[in-house]
């Protein structure tokens, strides 16, 4: 028995955008990592279903199940204002393997200078795909602000992280795990405020539109700057718990031979 996909909107949220558990669960399908191994032919078809479904012209047959996996796919891999496929590795659905494998990296070589200052420029590399992946399209940021901060981002994180080893060397070991995080925390400080400037309104207002309405009620630059702000703050956090709190509750769990191993297992135990 088919069924009856007449009322069926597929733009139409999943689960209800109103609660946090709602909100949840569609962050979670929609960066689910296993969609960064579908091919593009699946992805493709993906896509041709999404379309047909917006002009109500879905195959005979077709299943609600089909038509919300088809959505799950289309935005895991199709940029929302664009409607172009985006590169794999600046997808939302790679961040969780792809800042994984950085941060253990991080986590294990941070002993020498080179290493420190190689992998903080592949983390910030990373990032600025990642952020020109996902631009908005509908405010469009310019190669030039892009190259600014990514610039001032990686020279931030790297000058942080060589800073503080050389700080450190001194500091117990687990001291010096904790660099990384603060290199991080420090690019984010930088690079996020430069990279959502052109969307706070300026002075006479006319600037930021695409962020705040003109027609909207309350003083609208405070309201940018305290976003920027939380936005680095809540960058920030979650790192904490694995670049901070993972070395120090590894070592007083009785366990710190797991932590710094070297040879075959060294990258596993990081991660």
């Amino acid at each position: 028995m088919e069924a009856d996909l007449s009322g069926f909107n597929i733009d139409a949220p999943r689960w209800d955008q109103c609660t946090f558990p709602g909100r949840v669960k569609h962050f979670f399908n929609i960066t689910d990592p296993r969609t960064v191994l579908v091919p593009d032919r699946e992805l493709d078809w993906a896509k041709g279903m999404v379309e047909k479904s917006r002009m109500g012209v879905v195959p005979p047959g077709t299943q609600v199940e089909q038509l919300l996996y088809a959505k799950k796919l289309y935005d895991s891999a199709f940029h929302p204002d664009t409607g172009e496929k985006m590169n794999v590795i600046g997808r939302m659905s790679f961040q969780v393997p792809g800042g994984m494998i950085i941060t253990g990296f991080m986590l294990q070589f941070y002993r020498t200078m080179p290493a420190v200052i190689f992998w903080q420029w592949v983390n910030q590399s990373f990032n600025a795909l990642v952020n020109y992946t996902n631009r908005n399209a509908a405010s469009p940021t310019s190669v030039r602000q892009m190259a600014l901060s990514y610039i001032t981002a990686t020279t931030t994180a790297v000058a942080t992280a060589v800073g503080m080893n050389m700080l450190t060397k001194r500091a117990p070991p687990l001291v010096g795990r904790w660099v990384p995080f603060a290199a991080v925390a420090a690019a984010n400080c930088a690079n996020i405020p430069m990279m959502r400037q052109h969307l706070a309104p300026s002075h006479n207002g006319k600037a930021g539109e695409a962020a705040f309405h003109e027609e909207s009620q309350g003083p609208a630059r405070p309201i940018a700057s305290s976003a920027v702000w939380l936005l680095c703050l809540s960058s920030g956090c979650p790192w904490a718990i694995w670049r901070v709190l993972a070395p120090s509750l590894l070592r007083a769990s009785g366990w710190p031979h797991l932590h710094g191993t070297s040879g075959l297992w060294a990258l596993p135990t990081e991660m």
